[in-house]
C-alpha cells in the first residue's frame, strides 16, 4: 500500500503547515486530517501527517519495531507513506483514570500519574523531542498535516500544552479551527475557542471548518454567516455527517453504538467488550464481511448464543479478567466453547484464554496473579519489556502479515506428548526441549495469537468461517482485500471533503506571504 505508483504533478509552492485544532474531543480532527492527506495527495504534493501527542489505547507498530497512535498510522495510509514515529512523538496510553503510560518517539519511557504528566516542571525535554520529530519530518514532506488534541481553549494548560497552540506556534503552522454542531453549542464553542486565545494565537486562527452538520445546509446559511462575524473568521466549510464512508475509528465510544442482534443466514461474531479494550480495529474487516454479523456486547447471553466470541486486546490483561470473573462472562465463554462455539483470543485476550496469567512484578498493577480460562495450554508472565514489532508468518498454509504491540511472554505449560490430548494443539517443541509458540496457537475450536491485523489476512478470516459454511446465506461473499477497500475509502473521503470545504482557499491561506 504504502508505494502505490501515483501520476500526478509536482507542485513547486512549498505550503505553509496546516493545524486541525478542535472545540473539544471527538470533533472529526482526525478524520479530516485523514482527509486532507489524501487530498494534498492527489493534488500533486507530499504531505505527512503529525500529531506531537496522543492519547489513545488503539495503536499501530511501525516497520521499526516502535509504537504510534493508529490515528497517524491511519493519515499515513491515505497519504500512502510508511507510518513513522515522528508523526507522532509522544504517545500517551492510559493505565486507569489517574495514570497513563508514557511513550515517547516509540518506545515506552514509564508510567506517570495525570498530575506529574501536566506540570510545567520537566515538560522542555518533551517539548524538544516533539519539535524534533517536527523538523525531521517537515524537511522531506510538504505540508505537513498536523492535528491538536482535546480542546484548544484548555486554558488552564496552557503553560505545559505541547500540541496544540504552542506546537502552532513552533511549527509556523495555519491553524483551522474545527467545530462540532451535532453535539449542540457551535456558535459558544467556536466563540469561545478563539476568543481564549492569547492575541498572538489568535491571529494564527484562520478558519472553521463546522463538522458532522445534518439536515439541509442551506437552513445554516445564516449561520454561518453569524460565526463568521461573531468570530472574525472566515467558516471554509460546513461538512455533513456520513455513513458510508469508513475510517478506521480511534475512541471505544464508537464501539457503544455496535450493539447489535443476532442474525439470521450470518455467522454471528460476538466481540467482548473489555473495560480496557484497545486496538479493536483489529475487527473491522469481519464487520464489512457480508457473510458475519460483528456486535459487541458484555451480556452473557450474547457470549453463549453467539457462534464465535472474541476476546479482544486490552491495555490490563489481568484487572479485564478479574472483571469477567466477576460479572460472570468469563463462565460464559467457557460454556460457549464446551457447547461448539469458537473462541478468538486476540493479545489480551490471548492472553486470557491460557491457564494462568502472573505480573510477579506489578507492571499492570496490583493484581499478581489469576487463572485463566484454561482453553489454551499457554502461561503468560508480565515483563517490564515491550515487545513492538511488525511480523510475517505462515498460517492455514498461507503467508500472513500484522503487528505485535503487548507486555508479556506467554509459553507452553508442558511439551505436548503425541500420544496425550494436549497434541491437538499446534504447540511445538525443539530437540532440545526448549518451549516455544507459533505466532497462532490453534486448538479444538480455539484460536490464540498476539497479531494484530490477524483477520487482514483472508486465510484467517476463512479459517475461522470454515466450521459455519452452513448457516450463510446464498450470495453472501467475502469483502475486497482490506488494502483495497481503504484506499476506496480515503479516496471517498476526499471526494466528500473537497464537495463541501473551500479548498481553493485554504490553499491561498497556505500560500500567503506571512
Amino acid at each position: 500500500m504504502w508505494q502505490k505508483n501515483v501520476k500526478m504533478t509536482k507542485p513547486t509552492d512549498v505550503l505553509h503547515p496546516l493545524m486541525l485544532v478542535g472545540t473539544g474531543s471527538d470533533v472529526g480532527k482526525s478524520v479530516l486530517a485523514t482527509a486532507l492527506c489524501r487530498i494534498f495527495l492527489q493534488d500533486g504534493y507530499r504531505p505527512a501527517p503529525f500529531k506531537a501527542q496522543n492519547m489513545a489505547l488503539n495503536s499501530f507498530a511501525t516497520a521499526d519495531g516502535k509504537e504510534i497512535g493508529r490515528a497517524q498510522a491511519v493519515q499515513a495510509e491515505a497519504a500512502r507513506l510508511q507510518p513513522t514515529t515522528d508523526m507522532n512523538p509522544l504517545l500517551l496510553k492510559p493505565n486507569s483514570e489517574h495514570t497513563t503510560q508514557v511513550v515517547l518517539n516509540g518506545k515506552p519511557i514509564g508510567n506517570r500519574s495525570a498530575y506529574d504528566y501536566f506540570r510545567r516542571e520537566g515538560r522542555d525535554e518533551l517539548r524538544a523531542a516533539v519539535g524534533e520529530a517536527f523538523d525531521r519530518l517537515a524537511s522531506r514532506f510538504n505540508p505537513i498535516v498536523m492535528e491538536g488534541a482535546g480542546s484548544v481553549a484548555e486554558i488552564n494548560l496552557r503553560d505545559s500544552d505541547i500540541v496544540n497552540m504552542s506546537m502552532a506556534k513552533r511549527a509556523d503552522a495555519d491553524v483551522v479551527l474545527v467545530a462540532d454542531i451535532d453535539r449542540g453549542g457551535v456558535f459558544a464553542s467556536a466563540y469561545g475557542s478563539v476568543m481564549l486565545q492569547t492575541e498572538e494565537d489568535r491571529r494564527r486562527i484562520k478558519g472553521i471548518i463546522v463538522n458532522k452538520f445534518r439536515g439541509d445546509l442551506r437552513l445554516f446559511a445564516d449561520g454561518r454567516k453569524m460565526l463568521e462575524e461573531i468570530c472574525g473568521v472566515p467558516v471554509l466549510g460546513v461538512v455533513p455527517m456520513f455513513h458510508d464512508i469508513v475510517i478506521e475509528e480511534e475512541d471505544s465510544v464508537e464501539l457503544e453504538r455496535k450493539r447489535r442482534q443476532m442474525s439470521c443466514g450470518k455467522v454471528n461474531v460476538a466481540v467482548v467488550l473489555l473495560h480496557h479494550i484497545s486496538n479493536f480495529t483489529d475487527f473491522d474487516v469481519l464487520e464489512r464481511d457480508e457473510r458475519i454479523n460483528l456486535f459487541y456486547t458484555n451480556d452473557v447471553h450474547d457470549v453463549e448464543t453467539a457462534d464465535i466470541v472474541i476476546l479482544p486486546g486490552t491495555k490490563s490483561t489481568l484487572d479485564d479478567l478479574s472483571e469477567l470473573r466477576r460479572n460472570g462472562l468469563a463462565q460464559a465463554v467457557v460454556r460457549a466453547h464446551r457447547a461448539g462455539k469458537t473462541i478468538v483470543g486476540i493479545c489480551g485476550g490471548y492472553q486470557m484464554l491460557g491457564t494462568m496469567a502472573a505480573d510477579p512484578d506489578g507492571v499492570e498493577g496490583s493484581i499478581r496473579q489469576l487463572p485463566g480460562l484454561g482453553l489454551l495450554p499457554v502461561t503468560t508472565v508480565m515483563t517490564t519489556r515491550k515487545t513492538t514489532e511488525q511480523v510475517c508468518f505462515t498460517f492455514d498454509g498461507s503467508t500472513c502479515h500484522g503487528y505485535e504491540i503487548h507486555q508479556g511472554e506467554s509459553f507452553p505449560d508442558v511439551c505436548p506428548d503425541e500420544n496425550t490430548a494436549d497434541a491437538s494443539t499446534d504447540v511445538k517443541c525443539d530437540d532440545a526441549g526448549s518451549r516455544t509458540l507459533p505466532k497462532v496457537v490453534t486448538a479444538p475450536s480455539c484460536i490464540g495469537t498476539y497479531v494484530h491485523g490477524f483477520f487482514d489476512n483472508p486465510s484467517a478470516v476463512e479459517y475461522l468461517l470454515r466450521p459455519f459454511s452452513g448457516k450463510i446465506s446464498r450470495g453472501a461473499r467475502q469483502q475486497i482485500s482490506t488494502e483495497e477497500f481503504k484506499d476506496l475509502q480515503y479516496d471517498r473521503l476526499a471526494e466528500h471533503v473537497r464537495k463541501y470545504v473551500d479548498i481553493d482557499r485554504l490553499y491561498s491561506i497556505m500560500k500567503a506571504n506571512r
